[in-house]
């Protein structure tokens, strides 16, 4: 197996997000499901929009989102996602590039507008999102970069990005791609309405193609159709390598086949907004993989990443993400 030139690539929705405060009564009055992912058409973003007021605009989507953390802590990564040569789709762009993240795919001419995520976070840091996919709902085996794959260590999917038939196609390829090339393979979960919408082929896709699993307590007991957390925790170690699930608060716990780690959330001040937290913890863990730390260790990296995420507005990393974790761990 050629030395790798990348950490990780990730692939998912290329989206601009769009976070304002609101308290829950504007939840109900828009008809919002809180802490949830809602696609939403154009017109429903743009009614949404105006009525949210103030608001900070910042690249995101899930998988860039954990790139972008990688980033931060000295990695070295990849990002493919599907832009239009639009505003929104030149901030992306930048934004990417500006971490030293390289981006494979060049900028639709035509179709929908870049995608738009636009978050209202409630005073109990839950995030409620409603997202416009835009051009990433064409993302198709087109958009591949094969070479990126092929050099990355590991190729990260996302699951928001698992909705459209087309992007389903690309998942697999990818997957086959980086499978040929030696390299491992990791998806997160990403929601569960996502997971309940697609059980089925989320079951074959984790049990056929994944070598990580990211996913929290709800997407995991939603994904095996249990009633409780330690009923598919005892699934999935029968059917995936490696399995990494949050449990908010209560940390996270690492299976892989008869190993398991429970580990220790990393305590914060203040919780301000959850968007990012399973973003960043799934770089922190990607990152410590990458250089062949122990499990255990890896998600102890990956508890400060989520750690900082939570405690400020929105998903990138505000804090030198390297440092922290060398100040925090040693």
């Amino acid at each position: 197996m050629a030395e790798s030139l990348y950490d990780v690539v990730g692939i998912g929705n290329a989206i601009v997000d769009v976070l304002a405060q609101a308290d829950d009564s504007f939840l109900i009055r828009h008809g919002l499901n809180k802490g949830t992912m809602t696609l939403i058409d154009s017109d429903r973003a743009e009614s949404l929009y105006a009525a949210m007021g103030p608001a900070v605009e910042v690249s995101g989507g899930s998988a860039a989102n954990t790139i972008a953390a990688i980033a931060s802590l000295g990695g070295r990564g990849a990002f493919i996602g599907k832009v239009r040569d639009d505003q929104l789709g030149a901030i992306f762009r930048h934004d990417i590039l500006s971490l030293g993240i390289a981006f494979g795919g060049k900028p639709a001419h035509e179709g929908p507008s870049t995608g738009r995520c636009l978050i209202i976070v409630t005073p109990d840091a839950q995030r409620t999102m409603n997202t416009f996919l835009g051009a990433s709902s064409e993302f198709s085996v087109a958009d591949l970069d094969a070479t990126l794959i092929e050099k990355a260590q590991t190729t990260y999917l996302e699951g928001y990005l698992w909705d459209r038939p087309q992007a389903k196609a690309a998942f697999i390829a990818a997957a086959g791609i980086a499978h040929e090339a030696g390299r491992m393979v990791a998806l997160s979960l990403s929601d569960p309405f996502c997971v309940d919408r697609h059980r089925d082929d989320f079951l074959s896709l984790v049990g056929n193609h994944i070598d990580i699993l990211f996913a929290n307590e709800d997407e995991i007991v939603s994904l095996y159709a249990e009633h409780s957390f330690d009923g598919a925790l005892q699934k999935v170690r029968d059917h995936c390598p490696i399995a990494v699930l949050t449990r908010s608060e209560k940390g996270a716990v690492v299976a892989a086949g008869d190993e398991v780690h429970v580990i220790d959330a990393v305590p914060v001040t203040r919780v301000v907004d959850t968007t990012g937290a399973g973003d960043a913890y799934a770089a922190g863990f990607l990152w410590g993989h990458a250089r062949g730390l122990r499990l255990e260790s890896c998600a102890r990296i990956a508890a400060v990443v989520a750690a900082e995420a939570i405690s400020h507005v929105g998903a990138r990393p505000e804090a030198p993400l390297a440092d922290l974790v060398r100040q925090t761990l040693g």
